[in-house]
This record gives structure tokens, sequence and C-alpha cells, in this order.
């Protein structure tokens, strides 16, 4: 066996850039550095005066939620991929012999930073180091929304009913153990889907409507590069058509054009656009009880060809990096689901240009 040189990681790290080391790549467009104000702020760590074992530097907890988001890993995961992989040390800028943080102290980290409220943050900061690397919002903006499961609740009536207002159940107050366990942001909705048809060849005369509990992420992209510029998380039940008006459309985009299917076509829509600025591209609905006009056809198939980009985005995000919900319960809507590296990256990683 031949034995180790003092040169052989250096080459193995350049073999592995040679082989497309998306960490490597993701360093060279974001330098992680500039979120160390906002991740001081939202730590607010003490300055070590009262002695203990010295907290992790917070940019490196961001790297490793970035290194988590990305690779679809559990909280478990990241201590033992870390030292068992170059390209992971490589981008958190660890050697052979540092001490890694363990599962509990990356959800501590994570909660931090969901309670101090520093993911807006953190997301607006990221898309401006993105412009100033060249990826400027151009062409038009895309909207659409998936859902997200989560884990089903078993609750009574009266349970359900204070949950819809906004109250915590009075048995679940005095039950900590119970509360955690209870995700109090969750709704149930119906899922319609179109109806296969049957073996001989006929289609059902209604579609299905499958229920769902979870979440629901809304995301505007840009058309040109298609990374996610703006997004919202609600629960499952929340209208997608609202959203549009709630802070989804980015005013920075070089074009004024707006996609989205026909759940975003309202009168109340349309008018926010046009006093706005913007120019709506959204899909139009079919007439009740009517055919669908032929130029009406052919304008929503041309308007499906830029729109369908959004899809690429969902895919990947739950293809790659898994998107959907880990715990059961829950402070507030999951932040799994409002990162900002997790949607923004994923929308690079689906763009050639990324």
């Amino acid at each position: 066996m031949k034995q180790s040189g003092f040169f052989d990681i250096d080459e193995r790290l350049a073999r592995l850039s040679g082989l497309g080391d998306q960490l490597e790549a993701f360093s060279r467009t974001v330098d992680c550095e500039v979120f160390r104000p906002d991740l001081d702020q939202a730590v607010a760590y003490s300055d070590g005066s009262k002695g203990g074992r010295p907290p992790f530097d917070p940019v490196l907890m961001f790297r490793i939620l970035v290194i988590q988001t990305l690779n679809n890993l559990s909280d478990e995961r990241p201590e033992y991929l870390i030292n068992d992989r170059l390209s992971f040390m490589r981008f958190l800028g660890l050697g052979l012999s540092d001490r890694l943080p363990d599962a509990k102290t990356v959800w501590l980290f994570r909660e931090r930073l969901t309670q101090a409220g520093a993911i807006q943050r953190l997301f607006e900061r990221f898309d401006a180091t993105l412009r100033n690397a060249g990826y400027l919002p151009m062409s038009g903006q895309i909207l659409d929304a998936t859902l997200v499961a989560a884990p089903r609740q078993r609750n009574t009536n009266a349970e359900k009913a204070d949950l819809r207002e906004g109250r915590i159940p009075q048995d679940w107050q005095d039950k900590v153990s119970k509360l955690s366990h209870k995700d109090r942001h969750a709704r149930w909705t119906l899922k319609f889907t179109k109806a296969k048809r049957q073996e001989d060849g006929t289609l059902p005369t209604t579609d299905l409507a499958i229920p769902f509990f979870g979440y629901k992420p809304h995301i505007s992209i840009d058309r040109r590069f298609r990374f996610i510029r703006k997004w919202k998380t609600t629960d499952a039940a929340a209208s997608d058509g609202a959203r549009l008006r709630e802070g989804l459309l980015d005013k920075t985009n070089t074009a004024s054009g707006v996609w989205a299917d026909t759940a975003y076509r309202s009168k109340a829509n349309e008018d926010f656009m046009d006093i706005q600025g913007f120019v709506s591209k959204v899909h139009r609905k079919k007439p009740p009880l009517k055919l669908m006009p032929r130029h009406i056809q052919r304008s929503n198939a041309g308007k499906s060809v830029i729109r369908s980009r959004v899809e690429h985005v969902f895919a990947d995000q739950k293809s790659k990096t898994g998107l959907f919900i880990r715990r059961s319960g829950s402070s507030g809507p999951p932040c799994g689901l409002a990162w900002p590296i997790s949607s923004t990256t994923c929308a690079a990683s689906s763009s050639s240009r990324g």
C-alpha cells in the first residue's frame, strides 16, 4: 500500500475541483463573510467573560446549514459527512483535527436565526450578493406555489376550532411535551388533480380532490436566471392569488412581465399589477360551461412555455434538497421552507448559468 504523502490531500482536492465541486462554485460566487453582521446580531453570543467553551463561529454554522440544505441532511448527518468528505471540509475551512458541532448545536443555531427573525435579512443580503456578481433580475418574473406535506395531527374538533382561531387549546398549555409535538400552523386543504382514464379509455365526469395537510411556499423567480427573488410561506389552505399583492412581486426586475397560472387571475390582481406598472401574462381561465376560445388557448399555450420554468425550480427542490417537513411540532412556520439558501441555491442549481 502506497504511503500517504504531504501533498496527497491537495492533489485530491484539485481532482475534486476538476470534477466540478458544487460547494467550491458556490464559494466563488458568494462570500459567506458578508452574512457575519446579521449572524452576529441574530445569535447574540456572549463575550466569553463568564468562561465556558467558546461557541462555534456563526459563519461556520451558516456554512453547515448550506451543506445540510443542498444535500438534504438531517441534523444528525452533517457531523459524520463533514468528517468523511474533503469537499465539505474545504468549504468550511476546517482541518482534519478541528472539532465540529453536534446535531443539537446545529438545531439550536437554526432556531436562534428563526426566533430572531433573521431569515429575511439573510435572504436580502444573499440576493444583493447575487446582484453584485452580475445576476440581476431580468426578463420579467414568474410566480407559483407548491404544497409541502407535514406530519398529520390527531386533534379533536374542539382543538381544531381553537387552532383555526389562533388559540392554543387549553389541554395543551400545561403539557410542554405535547405542545412541542403539535404543529399549530399547518392546515388542511384539498388538492385537485385530473382523473386518470379508465380501462375503456373514457374519463370520469369529475376530477379527484385529495385531502392535504401542510404548508405552501410561494415564490417569484426572474425569467432570465431562474433565481428566487421573493418568497412567502403560508399554510396549505392559503390562497395562491392573494399572495401576489403581499410583496411577492419584484419591482427591481428589468422587465415588467409577470407570468402565472390561472390561480392568480383575478380583477384585484390585474388592477394591482396595472397600478404598479407590471404587464400581466397570467393565464386566462376557461369560461364556465363553455369551450375555451381558440385564441385564448393559443395565448395560454405561449405563456405556458415561459411559466413552466418555475416548475423546474420546485422539481429541483423536491428531488435534490428534499422539500418536506422533518419535525412534527413548531413555534412558527418551518424555517426550511423560508430559508433563503435553500430556495435561492435550488433555483441556481436548476439554472445553466447559476
